[in-house]
């Protein structure tokens, strides 16, 4: 199962000056695993971060207690997933849908002998919290959920105050919020699934703008479906057959750019935006690359629908392109986790 993902230097000019003590461990690997990376493979204290550290539309993340994983989503895509260790017997990490309370960078529990909780993001006033934390591969918190230093830190400075985190664990929740499993969008909003249902026969495309009136444009599109799919602020306004001649394998991410590809308007006569490849972990050689008219026209899509999609990408639009089926009658079980951080706040 592949994923979609993108990817401290402390100052030491006081070290002489501050006690041993109050240095901050560093947890977890430094850097992320490749994107192709399977989730179930990530080894404790690893993780994968594909999206750039400041982007357009709503994040969420999704906490899997039994899985011992969190997904981090934006504008409904999935851009990051980690390995955590959630609250131990005695200490259980609440089930549910919170939202950020309060951020802290450099934070330092009261109720646990002043524990470094670094980049914390708390989800209840009572302590339960997300931040950097150990990661020993199995429940060892206190009630938090405990995520490697550095993607605690590009997931605190990716997200803002009032995101969605839904914790979920097996026998508590639907098992679409408990094992993500393959490349399915959720709602931003509540962490719940998105309906993918397919295209029914004949069905070239379906467009419903008004399902999400405004926001940021962001888009799938995956070879084993045949289908491309529209989001608009983290939710399907929609999606239309495509056919790929001689695809990409794997996941790639590009982006649009400013202004329009040299031979606009294309060969279907509308106008092309300028698109540049994102080096997500795995293909960073990759980034920055400017992508040629040739790749873009390996893609057919009904004209109709592209006269409806292009008016709306801007500069920062994102497209999300796999070898993955993310429709349900192809991927199997959906499951969606959250990741929060050790209590004693």
């Amino acid at each position: 199962m592949k994923r979609l993902f993108i990817v401290i230097a402390l100052s030491v000019s006081m070290a002489l000056a501050m006690p041993a003590a109050a240095s901050v461990p560093v947890w977890g690997a430094k850097v992320s695993s490749p994107a192709d990376t399977p989730p179930a493979k990530l080894k404790p204290g690893e993780w994968i971060w594909g999206g750039r550290p400041v982007g357009a539309g709503p994040m969420a993340v999704i906490v899997s207690l039994t899985e011992q994983r969190a997904y981090a989503y934006r504008n409904g895509i999935l851009i990051g997933v980690t390995t955590v260790s959630t609250g131990k017997k005695g200490y259980a990490t609440p089930t549910g849908v919170f939202t950020i309370l309060q951020k802290d960078k450099d934070h330092h529990s009261k109720k646990y002998d002043n524990a470094p909780m670094p980049y914390q993001q708390r989800l209840t006033w009572d302590g339960v919290a997300l931040h950097a934390g150990g990661l020993p591969g199995y429940p060892e918190s206190h009630g938090c959920v405990h995520m490697p230093t550095e993607f605690a830190r590009l997931l605190f400075d990716a997200t803002n105050m009032g995101m969605t985190v839904v914790v979920a664990e097996e026998g508590t929740a639907p098992v679409t919020v408990v094992h993500p499993s393959a490349v399915i969008p959720i709602d931003p909003r509540n962490g719940s699934d998105l309906d993918l249902a397919p295209l029914s026969s004949g069905e070239l495309y379906r467009w419903t703008p008004e399902a999400s009136p405004a926001g940021p444009i962001s888009m799938v599109l995956s070879v084993a479906d045949g289908t491309v799919f529209i989001f608009r602020n983290g939710i399907e306004i929609g999606r239309s057959k495509v056919q790929v001649t001689d695809p990409l394998t794997g996941t790639h991410a590009f982006i649009v750019a400013a202004g329009y590809m040299p031979d606009s308007p294309n060969r279907a006569g509308l106008r092309m935006p300028n698109w540049i490849t994102i080096g997500i972990p795995g293909h960073g050689d990759e980034a920055g690359k400017v992508v040629d008219e040739a790749l873009v026209d390996r893609v057919a899509v009904p004209r109709e629908f592209m006269e409806k999609v292009l008016p709306l990408l801007s500069p920062g639009s994102v497209l999300l392109a796999t070898d993955e089926s993310i429709l349900p009658s192809t991927t199997g079980p959906k499951v969606q986790v959250i990741d929060s951080d050790p209590p004693g706040v």
